[in-house]
């Protein structure tokens, strides 16, 4: 066999084996269809941002949510019906502040608004480009986001059982549920880093601060301030700021908050206490370009988990709801 016919028939092997995400995601997918998407969703995401800063931690945590479960293909804000309960009604999901989906929605229907751009893009690449803009609003990195995914066609509330990790997780627990996804260990440490905006309910470290044993590796004044906020038999609405010291930037004082023991998950503060993963938060702790450079990467990766190609998906007309 001559040489080029093997490194065609190496070329072809290559071709086929790799993901069809690779090919379907890149940057100005809708460079044709249409061009200022990134635009017109930046301004819609910019004037919530401005109505709510709860807009940032709400919109992060869908994105995350909606990754894990079916992919990124915007499963997550399918609204139930009766004959169907999907993502967003699974209990762990009904911590997912109202304002994200709304930000999504309000972003297709600016888009949607230009005639051009109508039904061109999908809700999944909406719910990706808003997450890149809360983002930046809050002070965090710049980056630009991989489009092209189509929004799913299935959404259960079965289908988040074991996709997302609760507050307890260990680092073992945290390192093989991110693999499940072609995460790594540093990616998982770095995403984690989501939980410098948004909040968390009461009943989601409660065990943290309740009965004769607290968790050592909390903090102890933190602790009781947690105990004030969140006393026996507390609202189940009432939730606390996942981080107490800049609660409304997307920063690195996640891992200074770690350092000294205000983690509020348990699932946090293992990054820190665990020390095999010490290193990593004590690094990003000390440098924010480091952890802006790991979290771009770590998101870009998330970003391409299930996405939808050919049949496997459509552009919505309706985020919330099948076409």
């Amino acid at each position: 066999m001559s040489i080029v016919r093997v490194a065609a028939l190496l070329l072809l092997l290559l071709s086929t084996a790799a993901p069809p995400t690779a090919a379907q995601l890149r940057r100005n997918y809708y460079a044709g269809a249409c061009p200022n998407v990134e635009s017109i969703v930046r301004a819609a995401v910019a004037s919530k941002f401005r109505q709510t800063s709860v807009t940032v931690g709400a919109t992060v945590h869908l994105f995350f949510h909606d990754c894990f479960v079916e992919g990124c293909d915007a499963s997550v804000i399918i609204a139930s019906t009766a004959n169907n309960t999907a993502e967003k009604d699974h209990p762990v999901n009904l911590s997912l502040a109202g304002d994200g989906f709304d930000t999504v929605i309000k972003a297709k229907a600016a888009v949607d608004a230009v005639p051009t751009c109508r039904n061109k893009v999908s809700c999944a690449d909406i719910l990706a480009m808003a997450t890149r803009d809360v983002i930046a609003l809050a002070g965090g990195p710049s980056y630009a986001v991989e489009l092209g995914r189509l929004d799913g066609l299935s959404s259960t509330a079965s289908s988040v059982n074991g996709k997302l990790a609760p507050p307890t997780f260990n680092l073992d627990q945290l390192t093989a549920l991110f693999a499940t996804n072609g995460l790594s260990q540093t990616d998982m440490i770095a995403l984690s880093a989501g939980h410098t905006v948004g909040f968390a309910h009461c009943n989601a470290f409660t065990s943290r601060i309740r009965g004769q044993t607290p968790d050592p590796t909390l903090n102890s004044t933190f602790a009781a301030q947690l105990r004030s906020w969140c006393p026996p038999n507390v609202d189940p609405r009432i939730a606390v700021t996942l981080d107490m010291v800049t609660p409304r930037a997307f920063d690195n004082q996640y891992y200074k908050n770690l350092q000294n023991g205000m983690g509020l998950l348990a699932s946090d503060q293992v990054l820190y206490s665990d020390p095999r993963s010490r290193p990593t938060v004590d690094a990003w702790a000390q440098s924010s370009a480091a952890f802006n450079k790991a979290f771009v990467e770590a998101i870009t990766k998330m970003g391409r988990i299930g996405v939808k190609t050919g049949a496997q998906g459509n552009i919505r007309r309706n985020c919330a709801v099948f076409n």
